[in-house]
């Protein structure tokens, strides 16, 4: 018999660790990798134009980036299956960052084309790649989270690259910034000796186009794609469609669509993770929808800065919510077919709008053609309605 009072264990859990040193090297990575595309996105645009290739080779060099990045997209899966991470991440930054040097020489069309393709799949792979990886080493539970600070890993570049690019193109010219995108691509290698060799088995036989017939991918997909379409149109076409002495406006507008974008997705990783981003789906798209046909008043400074803003708010939560619904919807044995999907949607959307925004605005004028590409978001929040509705009930 003992007197003394026996109090019940009590066990303190604590929230698993987010932000490991393996998820820091890959911030870094994608921080590098994502200034490289950023800092020529509106650049090489302006470097057609100012060649004589005009507002149809602005388009293509956009698109031709970014189709490529779709076709490229549908392989690596496998290619990370069958070389893992360190490889095939590495190959990614190699194709983005090198050829920018080959700009310093040419500024003809085809030849600016085709490097554009190589840059998107460099893109293709650094993107679909880092996802994965992000969905693989952190935890269930705060995966939402996750996917908000990787958010801001690859909006801090857009922050940096898309106004500076457009600004330092009358302060250094185009070669200087050439030499700087391709670097700051390639100076990330050495964060790969921290990055897996090999991705897990369950994940090798997973097609990007199997199964999505009742998988739920479909919507978020679809509604995504939806949105980028405004994403590429703005930073390929707002600084053609502004007067050339106002590029300082077209800056300050692609600063605010920036910072907006990586703080939305950020906030809205973490709501999603305590209501469901299903609930939160259609209000970003209202904000998206509005921020795109803001520039249908192209000749108010207020209506091009307050439209940047409210767009980047919905295309960065709008980017946060679909990934997030998506990997909810799914076992660990497809993370790399989310990835790849999502990421289809982003570079698909991106390019083929500004294909053919780029044919459409010769025959109708920037506001009708802007006011066309915020219908196209708007159609998007009906599914996106009714996911929520289902979401309540």
């Amino acid at each position: 018999m003992t007197t003394a009072c026996e109090f019940p264990t009590v066990q303190v859990t604590t929230a698993p660790r987010l932000v490991t040193g393996q998820f820091g090297r890959l911030l870094v990575m994608v921080f590098g990798s994502g200034l490289s595309m950023y800092l020529l996105t509106s650049v090489v645009p302006l470097y057609l134009a100012a060649n004589g290739s005009g507002g149809i080779g602005a388009g293509l060099s956009t698109g031709a980036m970014m189709l490529a990045a779709v076709g490229t997209e549908l392989l690596v899966p496998r290619m990370l299956a069958r070389w893992g991470y360190q490889v095939v991440l590495g190959l990614g930054l190699i194709l983005l960052g090198a050829p920018s040097l080959l700009l310093l020489v040419t500024a003809s069309l085809p030849v600016v084309l085709t490097i554009c393709v190589v840059r998107g799949a460099g893109l293709a792979i650094m993107v679909v790649g880092a996802v994965a990886l992000v969905a693989d080493v952190t935890p269930d539970g705060r995966r939402g989270e996750a996917f908000g600070i990787y958010g801001l890993a690859v909006g801090v570049p857009a922050v940096i690259g898309l106004p500076l690019g457009v600004y330092l193109t009358n302060l250094v010219g185009f070669s200087a910034l050439f030499v700087l995108a391709a670097a700051s691509s390639l100076l990330v290698l050495g964060m790969l000796a921290g990055m897996p060799k090999a991705t897990s088995e369950e994940e090798q036989h997973v097609k990007v186009l199997g199964g999505l017939r009742g998988s739920g991918l479909m919507m978020p997909t679809f509604v995504f794609a939806a949105v980028t379409v405004a994403a590429g149109i703005s930073v390929t076409f707002l600084p053609l469609a502004v007067a050339e002495d106002k590029h300082s406006l077209v800056a300050t507008a692609l600063l605010m669509q920036a910072i907006t974008a990586p703080a939305a997705r950020w906030l809205a990783g973490r709501y999603a993770d305590r209501v469901g981003p299903a609930k939160l789906l259609a209000p970003a798209l209202i904000l998206a929808a509005s921020g795109a046909g803001a520039p249908v008043l192209i000749g108010s400074t207020t209506a091009i800065l307050v439209g940047s803003t409210l767009f980047g708010l919905g295309f960065g939560a709008a980017q946060n919510l679909t990934l997030t619904m998506m990997y909810d919807r799914v076992p660990k044995s497809r993370y790399g077919q989310v990835s790849a999907l999502w990421n289809l949607a982003y570079d698909g959307g991106w390019g083929v709008g500004a294909i053919v925004f780029g044919a459409v605005v010769a025959g109708t004028g920037y506001s009708v053609a802007f006011g066309l590409t915020a219908a196209i978001v708007a159609l998007a929040i009906v599914p996106a309605v009714k996911a929520s509705v289902a979401a309540r009930s």
